[in-house]
């Protein structure tokens, strides 16, 4: 395992930002388990988990303005650190206005990170454009075995699943994703978990 301080990292028109390691899940299909970056960047194991003062001198050092989205996605679950990533989404806005900004999540925040200051759709409806949420399955068993999240808690699939609907209620422009890791029978049944709740289903290409 090689540690660095990659902050941010381009990925095609977007950049990415790495907040922290820490993570609620262990997914069957985490590219944790393979590589130390992603899509050719530098290590993502942080050396420490950044402050906002390291995150924003990282960001300053580039033309946000060229990127597309700046997602909010690095080698862990970034709402892990809900009040830190939604406040540096803050910031990022009050420097970069029109920025179109992504969360990536598993969308458990509230069984993991509670926050003091409210809901964590509330939150991130908040100052986020977009949010991309880990479906995984089409039902709590099928979620909890792609997923393994943190001591497999009864309520985690309902759980995320109320994040996504509150986060589409509140205006959100929201998606879920499955890996292909799955089987098409249970690819099928999340599409018609998400065509119930009127969300977009994107597959996602396994990576080894």
């Amino acid at each position: 395992m090689k540690k660095a301080m990659t902050l941010s990292y381009e990925v095609g028109q977007n950049l990415y930002i790495n907040i922290t390691n820490q993570c609620s899940c262990n997914c069957i299909f985490c590219i944790r388990k393979n590589e130390d970056g992603a899509y050719g960047s530098d290590p993502l194991w942080l050396e420490h988990e950044p402050s906002m003062e390291e995150m924003q001198n990282d960001l300053l050092q580039r033309d946000l303005s060229k990127y597309q989205e700046l997602v909010f996605c690095g080698y862990g679950e970034p709402t892990m650190r809900l009040d830190f990533a939604c406040e540096l989404a803050k910031w990022i806005k009050s420097v970069q206005p029109e920025i179109c900004l992504r969360l990536n999540t598993n969308g458990l925040a509230d069984i993991y990170s509670p926050s003091q200051n409210g809901k964590a759709s509330d939150l991130v409806s908040e100052v986020f454009d977009k949010v991309s949420i880990s479906l995984n399955g089409g039902d709590s068993e099928t979620y909890l075995r792609v997923t393994n999240p943190r001591n497999k808690p009864d309520n985690a699939y309902q759980t995320m699943l109320r994040f996504a609907q509150d986060c589409k209620k509140n205006g959100l422009d929201t998606c879920f994703t499955v890996v292909d890791i799955i089987s098409p029978d249970e690819i099928k049944l999340a599409q018609e978990v998400a065509d119930t709740l009127g969300i977009t289903l994107h597959v996602r290409e396994y990576v080894s």
